[in-house]
């Protein structure tokens, strides 16, 4: 099988050779690293190879046919927005925008600039960089700014009445569970919880200097609300206790199939595991890069 350069395949498919190294490092076939083009093992799967040249070193060839499945949200019929013009809609800055979407799930902070996560890419996210300075960010479609999710959170971060909307009770948190279950245990960081178990997990996190969110909304359409939420590693907490009360087991069903369903991080505790927080809950957060101690 004939390689070409990525260049000679750029022009071979019609695209400039800019736009084709954008596509290859979205599709992740290739990665920065010291400031040059480096092959991933997808790109190797690919026929992706180095090759060596007096004249311009070692560089990156691909086989002349190579097709690329470029996902739908990339298309040119797609107006893609950077954080600053959805910021400029919502009237904050593209720097605090760029937080907001790590807080819902959809965005990573890296050493230069801002990494899609799988959930980005799920709401159209595209990764990108600035050619000089090497930063790296994210493109939305247009559409981002008509996002439930996104909208509540800026309600929430503006303490506008959307908000406070946004708070009242969902289809799939059924009042009665929460008039059954009052929020009256006062945690050490201020926090109003519902049990005795939630007011332990929370004061852990707490002394364990962790920063988390009681009863945050999952950044989906439908209104389900987590137990805690720790934005450091995108990571869900659930305290699965009533396993005598048949509604709340409906529930708790319901949610999980919710977290798999959207490809969530979840910690699930019963009350064994919160009788025993020292040993085991350090662990399960370092799994998903959350340092307790």
């Amino acid at each position: 099988m004939k390689q070409v350069s990525t260049t000679a395949l750029s022009k071979s498919l019609g695209i400039t050779t800019k736009e084709l190294f954008s596509q290859l490092m979205e599709l992740g076939f290739i990665k920065k690293e010291n400031n040059s083009w480096a092959l991933t093992a997808e790109g190797e799967k690919k026929g992706g190879a180095y090759k060596e040249s007096k004249q311009y070193g070692k560089y990156i060839v691909w086989p002349e046919n190579l097709v690329l499945n470029i996902p739908q949200q990339s298309s040119q019929s797609v107006k893609l927005i950077t954080a600053t013009a959805i910021g400029r809609h919502f009237e904050v800055s593209a720097n605090q925008i760029n937080f907001i979407l790590s807080e819902l799930g959809w965005l990573n902070k890296c050493l230069k600039g801002w990494i899609v996560t799988e959930q980005g890419k799920k709401q159209g996210g595209v990764q990108a960089e600035d050619n000089k300075s090497g930063i790296r960010f994210v493109r939305w479609p247009e559409s981002i700014t008509e996002s439930k999710s996104l909208n509540e959170t800026i309600g929430d971060v503006k303490g506008t009445e959307g908000a406070l909307i946004s708070k009242k009770q969902g289809q799939n948190e059924p009042v009665g569970f929460r008039e059954k279950f009052e929020a009256k245990h006062r945690s050490a960081d201020g926090h109003f919880v519902r049990s005795k178990a939630e007011m332990l997990i929370d004061n852990w996190l707490y002394m364990a200097e962790i920063v988390h969110a009681y009863e945050r909304k999952l950044p989906i359409e439908e209104d389900v609300y987590s137990d805690f939420y720790i934005p450091t590693g995108k990571v869900y907490i659930e305290y699965w206790g009533y396993e005598n009360d048949s509604k709340y087991l409906a529930r708790k069903q319901k949610k999980i199939e919710l977290y798999k369903k959207y490809g969530f991080n979840l910690i699930e505790l019963q009350d064994k595991e919160v009788q025993n927080l020292d040993d085991i809950l350090p662990r399960l957060l370092l799994k998903y890069g959350v340092q307790a101690y």
